[in-house]
């Protein structure tokens, strides 16, 4: 089952440290985000580019990246079930 939801961050919007138990592929649709994965670099991520968060994996940061502007993603939640869409750390 997808679940696919159009979420929009406020400026400085952060999510903080989760996961998710399934993988979940997007795209920003408006504004840039900054994406980063435990143990790897941070994403720059502009309006247009396409993300991809693994299966249980820590994500230590998925932030609006501008202070004055709202961001707006899509997310395509590839469920397994009934699953919570995300597990904040």
């Amino acid at each position: 089952m997808v679940d696919v939801r159009e979420i929009t961050f406020q400026p400085s919007q952060q999510t903080g440290r989760h996961k998710h138990p399934c993988p979940v592929i997007g795209y920003i649709a408006e504004g840039s985000a900054v994406l980063q994965i435990e143990g790897q670099r941070p994403q720059q991520l502009p309006t247009g580019s396409a993300f991809y968060e693994p299966a249980d994996v820590i994500i230590t940061r998925f932030d609006n990246a501008s202070a004055t502007a709202p961001m707006k993603f899509i997310a395509q939640y590839l469920l397994d079930g009934d699953q919570a869409l995300i597990e904040m750390l």
